[in-house]
């Protein structure tokens, strides 16, 4: 079979645009120049905005303006906010959908997790089961919206939705019902929607019966490669990880992980091999050759890794090497064909935002407010360590000479 492993993605001008979750290629690196190295609270800070509520959406750039989706604490408001990208003025903050009993959300979690994906003349906001809207960016008027995905998220809603031609896609993994849709972009109608194939067999990871199905659920984002000259979208479930036809939704293979859950983590795609996390429980990595039909053999795995593998940050694959940092703060390099170890080192901090890597360097942002800058390379080496007043769960963002940081209360454009 033949792969093409460029990924695709609403982009413009490279490293003018920051488009969805991870960038314009979706795997947390960007074409930056000039990016500053130390930094910090009022330092080579160009603006600094509030945000009101709770949310660990990213912020989307395009043209002038930044987006980002917050929701209250409660989640009975779910909204989107607007800024001038110069300025950090709020030009819109705009209330999508109210929601008369909203979902639980787990206290880690937030109502407003899943980042935006916004291209020319329109952003695409989700909330997951509550809502999902399309919205003028011009106008700020809502041009579509749909309501009627039913979906117990359980700890709220996470996966973020992406662009792929004139579709939407998007997953929805929760507690009772999971699936995958492709919306027209234009109109909001469903194009297709397939169900998860895996029989979960009621059972989770000890053998025990689920009483709730925690661990059906899951948050990761899906990627879009292109495989037999068509597109084809690797997605990441409860126990399983799948390869589905975009133009139609067939699924193409799936490899099951029996021992995994609440996988949020996005594939990562390079040397003709798809990266997955599979999440907690039994967390590793799992480098597996593309191509493949029906149930994949385990001889489709070309390597596994177990240590320090991180549950919610996204790994980087950068020239021959794997790049991560656990939840915990071990920060690791691997051989990206082989997954022997090169290094492994504490960087102290909590971590769930994913790192990146741009203008020549690793940021790794945490969940204490703490910035560290790694060089990427075969020997560990921090180049600066720098400090905000809050903390990261958020993951970063590029366009142009800057960078934009949310934190739990802010987003700061730093350059």
């Amino acid at each position: 079979m033949g792969f093409s492993l460029g990924l695709f993605a609403a982009v413009g001008p490279a490293g003018d645009h920051w488009p969805q979750f991870r960038g314009p290629t979706g795997d947390g690196q960007a074409e930056a120049k000039d990016l500053p190295v130390t930094f910090g609270e009022g330092d080579h800070v160009t603006w600094k905005t509030a945000i009101h509520g709770k949310a660990w959406s990213s912020p989307v750039v395009w043209g002038n303006q930044v987006w980002l989706t917050t929701a209250t604490e409660s989640g009975h408001e779910l909204s989107v906010v607007c800024l001038d990208r110069e300025t950090g003025a709020i030009v819109r903050d705009l209330v999508v959908f109210r929601v008369a009993e909203p979902q639980f959300c787990h206290p880690f979690n937030s109502y407003a997790s899943p980042t935006p994906v916004i291209e020319a003349g329109r952003v695409y906001v989700t909330f997951g089961s509550p809502g999902t809207a399309c919205l003028d960016t011009q106008t700020g008027k809502v041009l579509w919206q749909r309501t009627d995905f039913v979906c117990n998220h359980y700890r709220a809603a996470g996966s973020s939705p992406i662009l792929q031609g004139e579709l939407l896609l998007m997953h929805f993994d929760g507690s009772d019902f999971q699936f995958v849709v492709a919306l027209d972009k234009t109109t909001g109608r469903t194009v297709w929607q397939v169900n998860r194939s895996l029989d979960y067999q009621d059972l989770d990871d000890t053998g025990q019966p689920m009483a709730h199905g925690d661990f059906r659920k899951a948050f990761s984002t899906p990627q879009v490669i292109m495989q037999d000259g068509r597109p084809v979208m690797l997605s990441s479930g409860a126990k399983a990880h799948y390869a589905y036809d975009v133009a139609t939704g067939a699924e193409i293979w799936r490899l099951e992980e029996r021992g995994q859950h609440s996988t949020s983590s996005r594939p990562v795609v390079a040397h003709g091999l798809v990266y997955f996390q599979t999440g907690f429980s039994k967390g590793q990595l799992l480098a597996v050759k593309l191509g493949g039909q029906g149930v994949l053999a385990d001889s489709q795995i070309a390597w596994k890794e177990k240590k320090n593998v991180p549950n919610k940050p996204s790994i980087l694959a950068h020239h021959d090497l794997i790049y991560m940092v656990d939840d915990t703060g071990i920060t690791s390099c691997l051989e990206a064909l082989t997954g022997t170890e090169v290094w492994r080192e504490r960087v102290p901090g909590g971590y769930s935002a994913s790192p990146l890597l741009a203008a020549g360097h690793i940021y790794l942002c945490s969940e204490a407010g703490k910035v560290t800058v790694l060089e990427p390379g075969r020997t560990f080496k921090k180049i600066a360590e720098n400090k905000f007043e809050n903390g990261f769960m958020a993951s970063p963002a590029v366009a142009g000479h800057a960078l934009y940081l949310r934190t739990k209360t802010h987003l700061y454009r730093v350059e």
